[in-house]
C-alpha cells in the first residue's frame, strides 16, 4: 500500500492536488490557516483580545442558571435555542469587553486593597455580619467559579461601573427641560370607565378542541428531561480521626509561633509631602522649622493639627497608633525603631515626603505559653496533615474511577458509600444536585451518552464527589389525561377574553359615533399618571388618547386587562396639578431626568464603540 501511495505521488493527480493547494495559500496566504488553527478555541475577537469558548460557554450556563431560578423549577431549560442563547452571551461578552477596555484607556483601576474590602463587606460572603471564608467558597462553588476568577470578574464589573458612572454623572438638566418634564408628568385625567368582564365559566369547549389544542401545540406538553445519580463524597473530616500531633512536633511549632511576636511601637507623625506646589528642599526646611518649635516647648500634637498633610492622622495629633515592624515605609521605620519613648526625630524622607516621628509608647509583646496554644497548635498541625491526606485521597478517587466501569470498586478501594441522589434536571435540584457542577457534569456527553464516570467535583473545599448517570428519563409527551384540565382551563380563559375584547370593541365603536350604549359609568376625577386604584393599563392607555374636543365631546378608547377583562374608557378632560414644587421634589426631578439622560448617554457611547470596534466572531 505505501508503494501506491509512492507511486500515485508521482501522477497528475497528486500533482493538481497539490497545484490547488499553492494556489489557495496564495490567495488566502499562511496567515489564514494559522489564523483558523489558533482561533479554534476562541469565540470572538475585541480589538485583538480574545474571548475564548470556555468563556463563551460559562456565560451560557449562567444564563441558563439566570432563567431557571427566574421561571422556577418546571422550567425546561433543554428547549432554550443554543443559537439564541449563544448569540445572546457573545454579544453580552463583545459588548463588556469594549467597555473594559474603554475604562482601562482612560486611566481607571481598583486597588487590591479594594477589591478585599468589596469582598469583606459583601453581605452574601457573610456569617453574623461578618466575613466566612467558607461561606465565601460555597457562594463561588454554586456560581462555578475559583475565587480567583471571582476576582477578576469583580474587578472589570467595578471597571465598568467606573466608567459608566463617569459617563452617567456627567449629565445635567437645564431649567426649561426640567419645567417642560414637570408639567408634562404633572398632568391629571378625568375620565370613566365600564368594565366588560371575561367570564371563562360560560365557555362550553368539546374533548375535540382539547384534543386538537394538544396536538397543535405538543411542544408545550413534554416531560423534563431528567437523571438519578450514583456518587460517592469524599469529606474533609474522616481524616481528623487519623491526624497524629507528637510534643516534639507541637513544640517547634510553638517556637515559630512565638518567634513571629514582636513588640508594637505608637508613633505619631507630621508629613509634608513633596508636590509641584513644595518642593524637597522647601518641605525639609518647612520640618526644620517646626523641630525649632519643638524644642522651644510646643506641643507635638498641636504642631500636626497645623501642619502635618496626612489626612488620616493631622486632627488627631498625628496619632498612628500601635504597630508592629513591616507596617510602615521602610525609611520610616528604621527611623521609628531608633527613638526612646517620648523623642522625636529628625525629618526623616520616605516615598510619601518628608516627617517627623514621635515615639509615643512601646508594648512589648505578650508570649502565650506552651499550654494556652497547645490545642491550638495542634488543630493547626492536624489541619495540615488532614489537608495533605484529603488532597491524595481525592486524586485517589479521581484515578480509581477512570477506570472503573461503576462506582462500586473506587468506593470500596476508599472506604466510601455509594449513595444516590433523586431525580434532577438540567435546571438543578436539592442536595448533591443544588450544585452546578454536578449538573454540568451529570448531563456531559461523556456521562450522559456513553455511561463514564465523572471527573472529581469539588462541591466545597471540604467536599469532593464523583457521579455517573444510575437512570436517564428522557423528555417525553405527556398524555393527555394529565394536561387537559390545565387545556381546558387556559383555552376557557382565552375564549372568554376574546368575547370580552369583540363586546368591549363594539361598545367603542358605537360610542364613537354618539350612540350612548353604557349608562353605569365609574367616574375618577383628576388622575395621574400613578394614580392608585387604576389598573396601569388603563392609566397607560389613558395618556395616550387624544384630548376631547374643544366642544367638550368625550374621546373613547379601549384595553385589555391581564385577567380577559376589557375596560371602555371614556375621557372627559385633561388638567394640571397646580401646586408648586417644593425644593425636595425639584431635586428630585432633577436627579430622575439626570440618570435617565445619563442612561441614554451611555447607552450611545456603548453603541459608538461597537460601530468603531475591530470585532472578529469565529
Amino acid at each position: 500500500m505505501l508503494q501506491n501511495i509512492r507511486d500515485n505521488s508521482q501522477g497528475w493527480i497528486a500533482k493538481t492536488i497539490i497545484g490547488v493547494i499553492v494556489v489557495l495559500m496564495a490567495l488566502t496566504g499562511f496567515d489564514a490557516i494559522i489564523q483558523s488553527t489558533s482561533n479554534s478555541r476562541n469565540a470572538a475577537s475585541v480589538n485583538g483580545e480574545d474571548i475564548s469558548l470556555d468563556t463563551l460557554n460559562s456565560a451560557m450556563d449562567m444564563q441558563r442558571r439566570q432563567l431557571a431560578q427566574q421561571f422556577g423549577k418546571d422550567f425546561d431549560v433543554s428547549l432554550l435555542d443554543d443559537e439564541l442563547l449563544r448569540k445572546s452571551a457573545l454579544d453580552n461578552l463583545i459588548g463588556r469587553s469594549l467597555l473594559i477596555q474603554s475604562a482601562k484607556d482612560a486611566g481607571m483601576g481598583l486597588s487590591d486593597a479594594s477589591l478585599d474590602q468589596l469582598i469583606l463587606q459583601t453581605p452574601a460572603f457573610q456569617i453574623n455580619g461578618k466575613f466566612e471564608p467558607t461561606r465565601f467558597d460555597q457562594v463561588l462553588q454554586q456560581q462555578g467559579m475559583s475565587r480567583m476568577q471571582f476576582r477578576e470578574r469583580l474587578r472589570e464589573d467595578m471597571l465598568v461601573s467606573q466608567l459608566q458612572a463617569t459617563i452617567a454623572g456627567s449629565n445635567f438638566v437645564t431649567e426649561p427641560e426640567l419645567q417642560a418634564f414637570v408639567k408634562m408628568d404633572r398632568q391629571t385625567r378625568d375620565f370613566a370607565t365600564r368594565i366588560v368582564a371575561a367570564n371563562p365559566e360560560a365557555v362550553q369547549l368539546s374533548d375535540d378542541e382539547i384534543k386538537a389544542y394538544y396536538d397543535e401545540h405538543a411542544d408545550q406538553f413534554m416531560s423534563t428531561e431528567k437523571v438519578v445519580v450514583e456518587y460517592v463524597e469524599l469529606k474533609k473530616e474522616r481524616f481528623f480521626a487519623e491526624a497524629k500531633a507528637t510534643d516534639a512536633e507541637l513544640q517547634e511549632l510553638y517556637q515559630k509561633e512565638i518567634a513571629n511576636l514582636a513588640e508594637q511601637r505608637h508613633a505619631a507623625h507630621i508629613l509634608l509631602e513633596v508636590n509641584d506646589k513644595l518642593t524637597d528642599e522647601q518641605a525639609k526646611a518647612k520640618l526644620d522649622e517646626v523641630v525649632a518649635r519643638i524644642g522651644k516647648g510646643e506641643d507635638f500634637a498641636a504642631l500636626a493639627k497645623e501642619v502635618s498633610q496626612d489626612p488620616g492622622s493631622a486632627s488627631n495629633g498625628g496619632d498612628l497608633g500601635f504597630a508592629g515592624p513591616g507596617v510602615y515605609d521602610p525609611e520610616f521605620e528604621k527611623a521609628l525603631y531608633e527613638l526612646k519613648k517620648g523623642e522625636v526625630s529628625a525629618p526623616v524622607r520616605s516615598v510619601f515626603g518628608w516627617h517627623l516621628i514621635k515615639l509615643l509608647d512601646v508594648q512589648a509583646p505578650e508570649i502565650p505559653s506552651f499550654a494556652s496554644l497547645k490545642d491550638k497548635l495542634e488543630r493547626d498541625l492536624k489541619t495540615q496533615q488532614v489537608e495533605q491526606s484529603f488532597v491524595d485521597a481525592a486524586k485517589k478517587l479521581e484515578e480509581a474511577s477512570f477506570e472503573a466501569s461503576d462506582l462500586s470498586q473506587p468506593a470500596q478501594e476508599l472506604g466510601l458509600q455509594v449513595q444516590m441522589s433523586g431525580a434532577f434536571g438540567r435546571e438543578g435540584g436539592e442536595g448533591v444536585a443544588a450544585n452546578r457542577q454536578v449538573v454540568q457534569a451529570a448531563f456531559s456527553p461523556e456521562v450522559l451518552e456513553e455511561g463514564a464516570n465523572s471527573a472529581a467535583i469539588e462541591l466545597d473545599p471540604d467536599t469532593t464527589v464523583v457521579l455517573r448517570v444510575k437512570e436517564h428519563q428522557k423528555s417525553a409527551l405527556l398524555p393527555l389525561e394529565e394536561v387537559s384540565a390545565g387545556i381546558r382551563e387556559n383555552l376557557a380563559r382565552k375564549k372568554a377574553g376574546e368575547a370580552a375584547k369583540t363586546q368591549g370593541e363594539a361598545i367603542v365603536a358605537g360610542l364613537g359615533k354618539g350612540e350612548e350604549s353604557v349608562k353605569d359609568w365609574n367616574v375618577v376625577q383628576a388622575a395621574t399618571r400613578s394614580q392608585e386604584g387604576v389598573e396601569p393599563e388603563v392609566l397607560q392607555q389613558l395618556f395616550r388618547m387624544a384630548k376631547p374636543a374643544e366642544d367638550g365631546k368625550p374621546t373613547y378608547a379601549g384595553v385589555n386587562l391581564k385577567n380577559g377583562d376589557y375596560v371602555v374608557l371614556r375621557l372627559d378632560g385633561i388638567g394640571q396639578t397646580k401646586s408648586e414644587l417644593t425644593d425636595e421634589e425639584k431635586a428630585s426631578y432633577s436627579q430622575f431626568l439626570s440618570s435617565r439622560t445619563g442612561q441614554q448617554d451611555f447607552a450611545a457611547y456603548r453603541q459608538q464603540l461597537q460601530e468603531s470596534a475591530d470585532i472578529e466572531r469565529f
